[in-house]
C-alpha cells in the first residue's frame, strides 16, 4: 500500500490522454469519464465515488481495496473511445497495473456505462469497471505459484542435500483480526520486511495458508518457539531437502527471505519464500528456484469460485551440478571428525583441476578450504626449490640445517633432523637451511615460480576462493622468510591442492568446481619444464618415505603417496599444521589451525579416499 501510493503521488495531477471522443453540444458525458478516472488514479476514492450513482462508500470501499488486493506498484489509466446515446454513454478506458518485482506490467481494456438524469452525467457502478470479469461480490487476488527447488548435485548428479524436519509458519489472511500487529511481530522475530509481508497478505487469497516463514529443527527452535506465541500464526510441520548432506559450504544454506537477503538475491522473490543465503545456493539462486508463476484472480468470498485473469509465467528451477565426488568428499570429512582444532581440506583431481571436495571443521561457518589465508610454510618449498633450480641449483649441494638462524631481526628456528644437502633438508622440511639460501634467488623469480603453480593468479572458481598472494619482501628478513613460505606470503588450502597437483601431473590447472552451468576461466593451464618436475617427484615421494612426512605413508595398493609438511607460526602465538600432497590422481592441502600431526590426519584421509 505504501508503495502504490508513493507511485501514484508522482503521477497526480497527470492529464489523461483521450482518444476518438468527439465534441458536444449538449452537457457531454466526458467530464464525469474524466474526473472519475482522474480520482480514481490518485487515491481520491471518495472523489471518484461521487462521480457515480452507487452507494459512495460501497464504490470507495472497492476502489480502495484494489491496491491491497494486488499488492500493486502502481496503476495508470488511459481515457479511449466515449460513446453518447441520448442519456446513455459507453466510456471506454486502458489500465496499465505494474504487480512490481520488475515484472512485465498487466494491461487489459475496460469500460464503464454512465447514465444522465436531471441533467447530471453518473457512471454506473458496477464492480466490472475495475475489471470486466469481475462479479459482484467478488474480489481479486494473486496467486504465487513456485516451482519445486532443484537440487545441487554431486558430480553424477546425485543431490547433495537431504530432507530435514521444519516448521512452516504462516497466516489464513481472511482469519487474522489484526493483521498489522501479527505481521509486526512476525517481522521483529524473523527480520522479514513488515510492510512487504503486510502486501503480501493481504494481496493473497483469504482462505487459503500462506507460508510466510520456513525454520528447520533444531537448529532454529528457539525462533519456532517464539513464532508460535504470535496471534495469528499457524505452524505446519513438514520434511524438506533444505539441508546439505555433505559438502555443505559448498551447497550452502537455505533461508527466509529476509528483507537483506532479499536486497541480494533481487526481484521477483517475496518474504516468506525460503532462498539461498549462503554457497551455491545463494549464488545460483534464480537457477535453482527458478521464479515463480505470478496469477490474478477473481474470487468469490468463500473462493470456492476462482477465475485467472491474468499470468505472468515464470521459469522453471534447473540443478547445478558440481564436481564434488561424494565419497571423496565423505572420506576428507571423516578424516576431520575428532579434531578439537579448526581444520580444512581440499581436494582436486590432478588431470582436470576439478575440486572432488572441500572439507571444513570448527571453521565457524568459513569456508576455509577456498577461502583461508595461512602462510604455507615449508610446503612452499616446492616452489622455492623450483625457482633455485633456474639458478641451476643442485639438489646434492652441501646445505647445512642449523638450529638457529638469524637474519636482521628474524630468527628462524628448526626441530628438523639436520640434513646435509639441499635433497635431504627438503625431505626432513628443515626452514633455516632454505632461509639461509635467501641470497641465492630474486624476489621475481620465487614470484614466477609461483604463478607456475596458480598461486596470486587470476583463476575463476564459482564460489569465493583465495589463490594466495606473494608480496614483496620490504627487507631481507622477510626475503629470508619467504623462502619458507613466511613472511607475508598467504595461501589457503585449495591454492596448495592445486600446487601439489601440478608436480604430480606435471601442469598447473584451473580449479573447477561447477559442472553445469560451467564458466569460462580466464587463465589456461601451465606446464612445468620437465627438469622441474624430474627433480621434485621424488622429493615429494622421499619426504613421505623417510622424510617428515613419513606418517602419511600407508599401505595397500592405491599408489604411492607424496608430499610435504610444515608447522608454521603465525599471527599472534598461531600454528597452522600442514601436509600438502598427492597420490594417483588425487592432490589434495590439508591445514590445521594448532599442533598437530597433519600427516597423520593425512593418512586417515587416504586410507578411505578410493584409488
Amino acid at each position: 500500500m505504501r508503495r502504490f501510493r508513493g507511485a501514484l503521488a508522482a503521477v497526480s495531477g497527470m492529464l489523461l490522454a483521450v482518444s476518438g471522443c468527439r465534441m458536444f453540444a449538449e452537457p457531454s458525458p466526458l467530464p464525469t469519464v474524466r474526473n472519475f478516472l482522474v480520482a480514481w488514479q490518485n487515491s481520491d476514492y471518495s472523489g471518484a465515488a461521487k462521480q457515480t450513482n452507487g452507494d459512495r462508500k460501497t464504490v470507495a470501499g472497492a476502489l480502495e481495496a484494489l491496491p491491497g488486493q494486488l499488492d500493486l506498484a502502481s496503476l495508470h489509466l488511459a481515457l479511449g473511445h466515449v460513446h453518447k446515446d441520448g442519456d446513455d454513454a459507453t466510456a471506454q478506458f486502458e489500465v496499465r497495473i505494474d504487480l512490481g518485482d520488475n515484472g512485465k506490467p498487466w494491461d487489459y481494456g475496460s469500460q464503464m456505462h454512465l447514465h444522465r438524469s436531471g441533467g447530471q452525467w453518473k457512471v454506473v457502478w458496477s464492480p466490472s469497471i475495475i475489471h470486466p470479469k469481475l462479479g459482484k461480490g467478488e474480489r481479486l487476488a494473486v496467486v504465487t505459484e513456485t516451482p519445486e527447488r532443484a537440487y545441487v548435485q554431486d558430480s553424477q548428479g546425485h543431490s547433495l542435500t537431504k530432507k530435514v524436519k521444519v516448521e512452516v509458519f504462516g497466516v489464513l489472511p481472511g482469519q487474522l483480526a489484526r493483521p498489522d500487529a501479527t505481521l509486526a511481530k512476525l517481522a521483529s522475530i524473523t527480520d522479514l520486511d513488515k510492510d512487504r509481508v503486510l502486501g503480501r497478505v493481504r494481496s493473497a487469497p483469504p482462505q487459503e495458508f500462506l507460508p510466510l516463514v520456513t525454520l528447520q529443527l533444531p537448529a532454529q527452535a528457539a525462533e519456532a518457539a517464539k513464532l508460535v506465541q504470535v496471534p495469528g500464526v499457524q505452524a505446519r510441520t513438514r520434511y524438506l531437502p533444505l539441508a546439505p548432506a555433505v559438502a555443505g559450504d559448498v551447497v550452502g544454506q537455505l533461508g527466509p527471505a529476509t528483507a537483506e537477503l532479499l536486497q541480494q538475491v533481487g526481484a521477483p522473490y517475496q518474504p516468506g519464500d525460503t532462498i539461498g543465503i549462503s554457497g551455491l545456493q545463494v549464488l545460483d539462486q534464480r537457477r535453482l528456484a527458478g521464479t515463480p508463476t505470478v496469477k490474478v484472480v477473481a474470487q468469490t468470498p468463500s473462493g470456492a469460485s476462482s477465475q485467472v485473469l491474468y499470468e505472468l509465467p515464470g521459469a522453471q528451477s534447473r540443478p547445478v551440478r558440481t564436481t564434488v565426488d561424494r565419497r571423496v568428499q565423505g572420506a576428507a570429512e571423516n578424516a576431520l571428525k575428532g579434531l578439537r582444532q579448526p581444520a580444512s581440506l581440499a581436494v582436486v583431481h590432478q588431470q582436470t583441476g576439478d575440486v572432488l571436495a572441500a572439507a571444513n571443521h570448527l571453521t565457524g561457518g568459513k569456508n576455509q578450504a577456498f577461502e583461508g589465508h595461512y602462510p604455507p610454510g615449508m610446503t612452499f618449498s616446492m616452489i622455492t626449490t623450483q625457482a633455485l633450480l633456474g639458478y641451476h641449483q643442485k639438489m646434492n649441494a652441501a646445505v647445512a640445517c642449523p638450529p638457529t638462524y638469524k637474519v636482521g631481526d628474524q630468527v628462524f628456528r628448526s626441530s628438523s633432523p639436520r640434513g646435509k644437502t639441499l635433497q635431504s633438508n627438503f625431505m626432513r622440511s628443515c626452514p633455516t637451511a632454505f632461509a639461509s639460501l635467501y641470497g641465492s634467488l630474486s624476489y621475481q623469480d620465487l614470484r614466477t615460480s609461483a604463478a607456475r603453480f596458480g598461486i596470486g593468479v587470476p583463476w575463476n572458481l564459482a564460489l569465493p576462493a583465495f589463490s594466495g598472494s606473494v608480496p614483496p619482501p620490504r627487507n631481507d628478513a622477510e626475503r629470508a622468510a619467504e623462502m619458507v613460505g613466511q613472511g607475508r606470503i598467504e595461501v589457503s588450502p585449495l591454492a596448495m591442492a592445486l600446487a601439489a597437483s601440478t608436480v604430480g601431473s606435471g601442469t598447473w590447472r584451473p580449479p573447477s568446481l561447477v559442472k553445469d552451468p560451467a564458466s569460462p576461466q580466464p587463465i589456461q593451464p601451465r606446464s612445468l619444464d620437465t627438469d622441474s618436475i624430474s627433480t621434485l617427484q621424488p622429493l615429494l615421494r622421499g619426504s613421505v618415505t623417510s622424510g617428515a612426512a613419513r606418517a602419511a605413508k600407508v599401505a595397500g595398493n592405491k599408489g604411492t603417496v607424496s608430499g610435504v609438511v610444515a608447522q608454521v607460526p603465525y599471527g599472534s602465538g598461531k600454528t597452522v599444521s600442514w601436509f600438502v600432497g598427492f597420490r594417483g590422481n588425487v592432490a589434495f592441502a590439508l591445514a590445521v589451525e594448532g599442533k598437530v600431526n597433519a600427516a597423520a590426519v593425512a593418512a586417515r584421509f587416504l586410507r578411505a579416499v578410493p584409488g
